[in-house]
This record gives C-alpha cells, sequence and structure tokens, in this order.
C-alpha cells in the first residue's frame, strides 16, 4: 500500500513519451512524493475504474492523498506546479493557454503518441 503523502501518476507503459516522461519526473521529485502505475496492470486498471474511466485510458492520470482526480492537461499542470523549480513557470505557463486549446493539443498528442514517439513490445512494470 502507498504512502498517505504519496501522489499516484497512471500512466501507458507501453509509451515511449510516457516512459520519457515518468523518467523526468523521477528525475525532479526530490521528496518522493510520486508513485507511478502503469495502466496495463491490475493495479492501475481497477484506480481508473473507481475513478470512472471505463475504455482504454489515454491520458496520464493523477489522483492526490486527498482522492481528486487529474486527468489530461491538468494532471500535467499539477505534476509541474508540484515539483517546483523551472516546472512550476512552465505549469503556469501551460494553464494562460486557454483550456479549449490545450487540452485539443493534449488529445491529439495522446491519441498519436505511438505514431510520433513509438511504443514498447512490453509494459514497462
Amino acid at each position: 500500500m502507498n504512502a498517505p503523502e504519496q501522489i499516484t501518476v497512471i500512466f501507458d507503459g507501453m509509451c515511449n513519451l510516457c516512459d520519457a516522461t515518468v523518467n523526468h519526473l523521477h528525475r525532479h521529485d526530490i521528496n518522493r512524493q510520486l508513485r507511478y502505475i502503469p495502466f496495463q496492470g491490475e493495479e492501475g486498471s481497477a484506480l481508473l475504474r473507481r475513478h470512472g474511466v471505463m475504455g482504454p485510458p489515454d491520458s496520464v492520470y493523477v489522483i492526490t492523498p486527498s482522492g481528486e482526480f487529474y486527468t489530461e492537461d491538468l494532471a500535467m499542470i499539477y505534476l509541474f506546479t508540484l515539483l517546483g523549480g523551472w516546472h512550476k513557470p512552465l505549469a503556469y505557463l501551460i494553464k494562460a493557454i486557454p483550456r479549449l486549446i490545450r487540452r485539443p493539443v493534449y488529445q491529439w498528442m495522446s491519441r498519436n503518441r505511438y505514431a510520433m514517439f513509438g511504443k514498447r513490445e512490453t509494459c514497462r512494470y
């Protein structure tokens, strides 16, 4: 079981972009607040179902210790803000872009992530 203060990041364990993102988050998470779960596994699938994600996942998902659930661009803004340092201004910059624009851009990248960045043969974890 995860520590109460940990934030759960559910990601696509077969996506190269997602893998690079998790590596980046892990490298900059100096307080070790994040734990990573691929959505291909039973735990990731169960957590997503509990939060109403029934279809094939296509985003990064964040679950906070208080139960808040973030997806897509909002998940990335949350994570960048949490990391602090140069990530925090980047989060504010992303947030300054109207969601009407940034969300479709995120969704387009998410739909095309395998074509643009490649896919692993097996899940990361």
